[in-house]
């Protein structure tokens, strides 16, 4: 049974080691494990990746269909801590990303906020969608990014 080195319960780091190098040994993809458990492959992933907490049933699921013991499914139940690295991201990928929240963050606020009022883009109550667009001048990636609007309050 696998166990931190504090001799108790899994951390999701540890987690999302066995789940991944689990995936990998398998030739297995997150799309190819999320339709076989019928879950979102961007939810798959990210509760895999420690960024989300799964149901117990899910947490069982995913932990079988990997072959890993309990000690992973516990862990996929626990509620994480959303940290991530503050500096500027250095993966290609993710800074990309970065860089278009950095160049129109301020255009989004604006336009949601013309749109909605003052308020945010929740990202509890929120779904994404990763989709491959085919085209003869190099593929596409379309990003659906799907969040209730949460006005602020005045009291």
């Amino acid at each position: 049974m696998p166990i931190n080195f504090l001799g108790d319960i899994m951390n999701k780091l540890e987690m999302t080691d066995l789940i991944v190098s689990s995936k990998i040994s398998k030739g297995l993809s997150w799309e190819t494990i999320a339709k076989d458990l019928k879950v979102s492959p961007v939810w798959l992933t990210s509760a895999c990746l420690g960024m989300n907490s799964a149901t117990p049933k899910q947490a069982k699921a995913i932990a079988d269909y990997l072959g890993l013991d309990d000690t992973v499914a516990e862990a996929l139940v626990a509620f994480p801590t959303k940290i991530w690295d503050q500096a500027v991201p250095t993966d290609p990928l993710v800074y990309r990303l970065y860089e278009v929240v950095g160049v129109y963050g301020d255009t989004l606020k604006e336009v949601i906020q013309e749109k909605f009022g003052d308020g945010i883009m929740s990202a509890i109550d929120f779904s994404m969608e990763v989709d491959k667009i085919e085209d003869p001048k190099g593929d596409r990636v379309l990003l659906t990014l799907n969040g209730k609007f949460l006005p602020y309050k005045s009291w």
